[in-house]
């Protein structure tokens, strides 16, 4: 029997195919690269190794490993976040509150974007004067701007034709909620949101492009619509604010939920100007507040928490003032308010001395705060919280010069941290003298250290 020949084109430089010969590859971005490659495929015979027409299936030595490399996003929180840059045909969901600065992020995505190839950039939200406005503000090169093609529409099958037409190597979607298919029923829907999203991520799939879909998010803080769009994708990134009412910069934090190519653990820190987002590279003392030769008040520590990879110190705050009602209560949104109930119980059981009774916090309501409005989640944290709630309720200020990490069991032991050294190194590096952590066995032993006694 005679074999199907397939004839493709594949580029020289980059090796990237198209079905089509092109003058300009829209991946590398160089001329008159892309050769005739032809791929026979046996139809009959004892060769194949399916019915004809089925998929064939292909050896995983056979792939190519260039079809997994990474184009860098120009940012580098955001390479970061999701694991030293963008993976080719994956498909990234980032949600947050209106406003945050989702749009501003992924304009700025389409200009610093490592790629010489076509970025297509589709606004449902914008017209394109309002996307212009918003570039000259953030101020774009013009160069920059000239491979950033805008559609706004949300439209499916418009979009499906733009994608067609200029092949682009990244296409950035605003918002999720936008998208439409006309025979479907009305924008923003369920079923309009899924179908969208699946027919835009197939096509990434099947291409070497890659997708950025932004979405809102409901009252609880999560992303807005099925929750089969977060399964859909490979990553999905929240975009969260500072509490404004801190004092501190604008902050917005880049946390992954879900990442196929990375870590969850790292987080990306910005800050919000004039200009658009700056990436913050060295947190350094960026949420610790400057007492310039002032000694700490009761109820503040410095804890060397872990965020991904890198060490960051922040001031933990806390308030304890006698219960009004019968029963005492929590309020606590930066740390896990069950964490810190979790922590006041082994300070009460295992702080007293001799046989009597220790330190009450049963009877108190318990205020906690981070510094600077970041969300702690780092088990580490938990020494530096019962030392602030010791602080606050004995009225005893801590060392000023003194960072504190450990986890702290309900038994009262103090147990190992991650990468113990670097935060030691780290707090060294901004000034700290002293270091309490998982040298001290139990919690009573670690009050006596923190205290000098």
């Amino acid at each position: 029997m005679k074999k199907q020949k397939t004839l493709i084109y594949k580029c020289s430089s980059c090796s990237r195919e198209e079905p089509k010969w092109l003058g300009r590859c829209p991946e590398c971005g160089e001329w008159n690269t892309f050769a005739e490659t032809i791929i026979k495929n046996e139809t009959s015979g004892s060769k194949n190794r399916g019915s004809p027409g089925l998929p064939q299936t292909l050896p995983l030595n056979a792939v190519d490993p260039i079809e997994g490399s990474r184009i860098g996003s120009g940012i580098g929180e955001l390479d970061r976040v999701l694991g030293g840059g963008i993976m080719k045909h994956s498909a990234v969901l980032v949600g947050g509150e209106p406003g945050i600065g989702k749009s501003t992020l992924m304009l700025q995505l389409a200009a610093a974007a490592v790629t010489k190839g076509r970025i297509l950039y589709v606004s449902g939200e914008e017209s394109a004067g309002q996307l212009r406005l918003r570039a000259d503000r953030l101020g774009i090169a013009k160069d920059k701007m000239e491979r950033i093609e805008i559609l706004c529409s949300g439209n499916l099958e418009e979009i499906e034709a733009v994608l067609k037409n200029i092949n682009p190597v990244l296409v950035l979607v605003d918002s999720a909620q936008t998208l439409f298919y006309e025979e479907r029923s009305s924008a923003g829907s369920v079923n309009q949101m899924k179908l969208c999203s699946f027919e835009l991520i197939t096509w990434v799939k099947e291409h070497d492009a890659a997708l950025f879909l932004t979405a809102h998010v409901t009252k609880e803080g999560l992303i807005s619509g099925p929750k089969a769009l977060e399964h859909m994708v490979d990553t999905v990134l929240y975009f969260e604010q500072n509490d404004r009412t801190s004092g501190a910069d604008d902050c917005r934090f880049l946390r992954a939920a879900k990442n196929r190519f990375g870590s969850v653990d790292e987080i990306g820190i910005f800050t919000m100007g004039e200009r658009g987002l700056s990436s913050v590279e060295d947190t350094g003392r960026m949420f610790l507040v400057r007492r310039e030769g002032l000694e700490l008040p009761p109820g503040v520590a410095t804890a060397a928490v872990l965020e991904g990879s890198r060490t960051i110190l922040v001031e933990i705050q806390a308030l304890t003032i006698p219960a009004k009602g019968s029963m005492s209560r929590v309020f606590s949104d930066k740390i896990d308010s069950g964490r810190v109930s979790r922590v006041s119980a082994a300070l009460e059981k295992h702080l007293g001395l001799q046989g009597k009774p220790g330190l009450r916090l049963s009877d108190h309501d318990l205020y906690v705060n981070a510094a600077g409005g970041i969300r702690i989640t780092e088990v580490g944290v938990e020494l530096a919280l019962a030392c602030a709630l010791y602080s606050a309720r004995t009225g005893l200020a801590l060392p000023a010069d003194l960072a504190i990490a450990g986890e702290l069991s309900l038994t009262g032991e103090i147990r190992p941290v991650r990468r113990l050294s670097s935060r030691v190194k780290t707090a060294s590096n901004l000034g700290f003298s002293a270091f309490l952590g998982p040298e001290a066995k139990d919690i009573k032993s670690a009050i006596k250290l923190a205290y000098g006694s």
